[in-house]
This record gives C-alpha cells, sequence and structure tokens, in this order.
C-alpha cells in the first residue's frame, strides 16, 4: 500500500472500495454456482433422454471434478483408511483380463465378474479414458472403471432400478456427485412419469442405502487381489449380508 493509499484509508474510502469488491466478487462466485449447476441440471436431463448413455453420463461425472462437492467425497474417501491409501499410492485404473477370468472357478468374483461383462455385451474399456493426476480424477476414473463389480458383489441387475439401486452404495458410503445427482433424478423421474412403478425404484434405491451403511467403502476395496475369492467370502469380509439378488432388481431376476 502505497502513502496515498494511506492517506485516504485515513479516511475510510478504501474500506468502502474493498467491501464493494468483496461484494461483487461474491455475486460473482454466486453466479459461476449457479451457472455450474444449470449445466449439471441439463446433463442430467440429457442422462435420462440418452436413457443412461455412457458418454452422457461421463459428462456429468466430468462435471464434478474441480467442485465443492467433490472436495467433501475425496474428504470422506480419504477419511477411509482403505480408501486413503488407494488415494496415497495412486492404484492404477482397472484392467480386466476376461480371458483369464472366465478360467477360474465359477463361484470366484473373477468369474461372476467376466459373465456379466460378457453376457451384457459390455466393452471391458468402455468407460471414458482420463487422466489421473489429481485426486479427483484418480477416484473418478476408480469409480468408473470399477462399477459392474459393484454390481456383482451387491447383486444389482443393470435395469434402472438396478443401476440406481448400485449407485446409492457409493452416494451414501462417499457423497461421489454425480451419484447423487443421478439417485435422485431416477427417484423423481420415476415417480412424476411412472408412478405405478415407483415403489419398485424407491425399494431398489433405500436397499443400496442399507447396503452402503452396513457394508465396507466399496470404491476402496483392492478387486484385483482377490479376482479368485469366492464372491460370498467377498460378500461375508465386505459385510453384505443381504445382497439384491433374489430382489425384481436383482441380478438372478
Amino acid at each position: 500500500m502505497t502513502a496515498a493509499d494511506l492517506a485516504i484509508t485515513s479516511n475510510g474510502m478504501p474500506w468502502l472500495w474493498l467491501v464493494r469488491q468483496q461484494q461483487a466478487l461474491a455475486v460473482m462466485a454466486r453466479f459461476k454456482t449457479l451457472l455450474q449447476t444449470l449445466k449439471q441440471a441439463r446433463l442430467v436431463v440429457e442422462v435420462g433422454r440418452q436413457k443412461g448413455e455412457l458418454s452422457s453420463v461421463a459428462d456429468l461425472v466430468d462435471s464434478f471434478l474441480e467442485t465443492p462437492q467433490m472436495e467433501a467425497c475425496l474428504k470422506r474417501f480419504r477419511a477411509d483408511p482403505d480408501g486413503g491409501a488407494l488415494l496415497e499410492e495412486r492404484y492404477p485404473p482397472l484392467q480386466p483380463d476376461l480371458e483369464r477370468m472366465q478360467q477360474l472357478p465359477t463361484n470366484s468374483l473373477g468369474f461372476q465378474y467376466a459373465r456379466l461383462i460378457l453376457e451384457q455385451g459390455y466393452d471391458p474399456d468402455f468407460f471414458r479414458p482420463r487422466p489421473v493426476e489429481s485426486d479427483a480424477q484418480w477416484l473418478t476414473q476408480r469409480i468408473a472403471t470399477t462399477h459392474d463389480i459393484h454390481h456383482v458383489v451387491a447383486g444389482f441387475c443393470t435395469r434402472p432400478e438396478g443401476e440406481a439401486g448400485v449407485l446409492a452404495i457409493t452416494a451414501m458410503q462417499i457423497g461421489f456427485p454425480a451419484y447423487i445427482s443421478l439417485t435422485n433424478a431416477a427417484a423423481i423421474s420415476r415417480f412424476r412419469l411412472q408412478p405405478e412403478s415407483f415403489g419398485d425404484m424407491s425399494q431398489a434405491i433405500s436397499h443400496g442405502i442399507s447396503l452402503g451403511f452396513g457394508a465396507k467403502t466399496l470404491a476402496a476395496m483392492r478387486w484385483e487381489d482377490g479376482w479368485d475369492k469366492p464372491l460370498e467370502q467377498w460378500r461375508q469380509e465386505l459385510g453384505i449380508s443381504h445382497p439384491a439378488n433374489p430382489f425384481a432388481y436383482g441380478l438372478d431376476q
């Protein structure tokens, strides 16, 4: 601050300028947040319009990368001992070898995962390539690449109800922003457009939340270290005592 500034300060003028500058910055910050919220709302609508098409989901996921919501999610993930360790070492994104997994015992996680991918006709490398330099980028890519493993261990189908249910687990456990948005959007959309089947959707989401409360953090697991481990053993170790398989939104239906 110059001598002239100090002189004016004694008269109180710069303080008024500073207050006005701070007010302007606050308005700009609120406007930026509003624009971001509107963009994310548009992306949620686009996901619904595209019926969950993967690129539209990825756009929504990426829109949260540099947001306070993602920072809160990362804080929860770091607080989990398993999650903090994964994040610290930048555990590599999933690269499944489906051919090898098909040779594993039929009751193993690896075999069941490969079966799901092949039966659904999925490309195991379907996820959008992302850099993993920042914590937010790494966590986003880790969740994207392991999403279908959650279907297997939690027992949710890949129909809309099952997708909402499995997303609800990670939404509850670490507050992953896009999954919170998609889970709520699924419930609201079903309630407004197909109220006769809202019960199925709400039950699936409630089931996912319940599993999330009782289980270890699925996003923090080292699945690659236990492909040959029986699926039921994984569930016992994770604390998944009531998988969704036998329900209307389950993998067995």
